[in-house]
């Protein structure tokens, strides 16, 4: 089976090491386990591509120039028919797979022309997302592009269910497929399933450092457990904009002689890092639009770790509290702090949790089991099919 793989967003570098970036390599790899052949399209490249993933086809598209918004919109527009023609030039393809962003459609349009089957995969309501945390001029434009690719697409692909709830509200919903994201398993063959034996009990935490990944609600639990078990040690792995203050609020605190900051590292850098850890977490603060499937969860599961997140969208679902994990309020500095504590006290409780937690992922959440169900939406078996051997 030949595939296009279409990222057409310029913030999305697909050979960089942002979780996006990450969930479109792991994708690819995934389906060429599957046996299928895939071509890359895309506007961002953001650096080589990891060794395994160098012979994959790569078409770049023209890149969209930095500038006023209104002009980036519109250049970020300007690229369908562009994409449409290289696709034309180059398929034809048994299956177009792209990942949604704000202003793509050509492509979706051209499968529907073709016969071609084409999955939309949605991560994020983007409008929305677009307009609150960068700015968006043309509202009604990324709206129309929208409804084009949702509309165009044989099936899409959602997340979580929260974002098949918001599909639901363009007309779709009937053609909505959730599947969360997984993990390369691959990657953990080794994982860390026993308690380590050195005295320095560490959280961890990875991911961007961005608001809405509570990360003054990890500051404010870590201090609390600091002071009851001076030995602990925080662990942060990742970048981003709010490093700056991360770094002035654990001065603050006197923390910063007990904690870590990796900074940005290659997703090959992670398994060594998790497995430096003691219990990982996501405490994602209260929020009505929880809409995340969280990369970092479900590698943190796989790693064997104890995990402690917050009770709040998909999360809930993925982890079932004081079985392959514990929940705790979203924003609840003390219940986070106390469950800690907890697992501090209780070395075996820990090793429990971890090995339950690997087994459910290594089930249910690896990436190959997402890129079979890929293939079965885009090419359905006929009821009542019989295979003879």
């Amino acid at each position: 089976m030949r595939i296009a793989y279409v990222c057409a967003d310029p913030g999305i570098p697909v050979f960089g090491h942002k979780g996006c970036s990450i969930h479109v390599q792991e994708v690819i790899r995934a389906l060429g386990r599957q046996g299928a052949t895939v071509d890359l399209f895309a506007v961002r490249i953001g650096g080589s591509p990891p060794a395994d993933l160098a012979e994959v086809p790569l078409h770049q598209l023209p890149p969209v120039p930095k500038g006023e918004l209104a002009e980036r919109e519109q250049a970020a527009i300007a690229l369908n028919p562009i994409l449409r023609a290289e696709l034309e030039r180059i398929g034809p393809f048994d299956l177009i797979y792209e990942r949604y962003s704000l202003w793509s459609y050509s492509a979706l349009e051209l499968a529907r022309a073709t016969g071609t089957p084409a999955l939309l995969e949605v991560n994020a309501p983007l409008i929305d997302e677009q307009a609150q945390h960068r700015g968006l001029v043309r509202r009604d434009l990324a709206e129309e592009c929208a409804h084009r690719a949702f509309h165009a697409a044989s099936g899409l692909i959602a997340v979580s269910a929260e974002i098949k709830a918001y599909l639901a509200g363009w007309g779709v919903g009937d053609r909505v497929t959730i599947i969360p994201n997984g993990v390369n398993h691959h990657r953990f063959t080794q994982a860390r399933l026993g308690v380590r034996s050195h005295s320095a009990f560490t959280v961890g935490f990875v991911g961007s450092l961005k608001p809405w990944h509570g990360l003054t609600h990890l500051v404010n639990a870590f201090d609390r457990l600091h002071q009851r078990v001076p030995r602990a040690r925080l662990l942060i792995v990742g970048d981003g904009p709010e490093r700056a203050s991360l770094e002035a609020e654990l001065a603050e605190r006197q923390l910063t002689p007990a904690t870590r900051l990796t900074g940005a590292v290659s997703p090959e850098q992670i398994p060594a890092l998790l497995a430096q850890m003691d219990v990982a977490v996501a405490p994602y603060p209260a929020s009505t639009d929880f809409y995340f499937s969280p990369l970092k969860v479900v590698e943190y599961m796989a790693a064997g770790l104890p995990v402690v997140v917050s009770d709040i969208g998909q999360l809930r679902h993925l982890v079932v509290d004081n079985v392959t994990g514990l929940l705790r309020p979203p924003g609840d500095d003390v219940a986070l702090a106390l469950a800690l504590e907890d697992l501090w006290s209780s070395p075996s409780r820990r090793r429990s949790l971890g090995q339950a937690a690997r087994q459910h992922i290594l089930a249910h959440h690896t990436w190959d089991a997402v890129a079979e169900k890929i293939l079965a939406i885009a090419h359905p078996q006929p009821v009542g099919c019989i295979t003879l051997g």
